[in-house]
């Protein structure tokens, strides 16, 4: 099957990118930064592409195959990938956050990063329905 035909592909790939532009655009409005490539695969913040994936390749499973196995495998799948967007990575995050101020008031001379690796409830939800579009519009048009 040619992947550009392939709605479950087509479903991910759409989702993907939207999440991705979407996040770019209010990273660049939010913190006025010129944009950098970088910028394409930054992780965390508003909104969550990892759900987004996840959702609409649940989504178009359920569309085009029906309440299957692969439809519930790929149920639980977005289970664990979103709780952990905003569970596990969402901590390790803030535990980041917090080590780069310990750093930055004791005036060491490491140096810090950036840290939003995981997700506000906000920032999935908005992922997700993101993810239910965009399976929408690939199994519809």
């Amino acid at each position: 099957m040619n992947l550009l035909t392939n709605k479950i592909f087509l479903a991910i790939i759409v989702a993907g990118i939207f999440a991705q532009l979407l996040k770019i655009i209010i990273f660049k409005f939010k913190h006025k930064q010129k944009f950098h490539i970088n910028d394409l695969i930054v992780t965390g913040s508003m909104p969550s592409s990892h759900s987004a994936l996840v959702i609409s390749l649940v989504i178009i499973i359920g569309l085009t195959e029906g309440l299957t196995t692969t439809f519930f495998l790929s149920a639980v799948f977005a289970v664990i990938v979103i709780r952990d967007a905003f569970g596990v990575r969402r901590t390790a995050g803030e535990e980041g956050k917090i080590i780069d101020k310990i750093i930055k008031a004791s005036k060491l001379k490491i140096k810090t990063y950036h840290y939003s690796l995981g997700h506000k409830p906000s920032e999935v939800i908005v992922g997700t329905v993101i993810g239910i579009i965009s399976a929408l519009l690939v199994y519809f048009l």
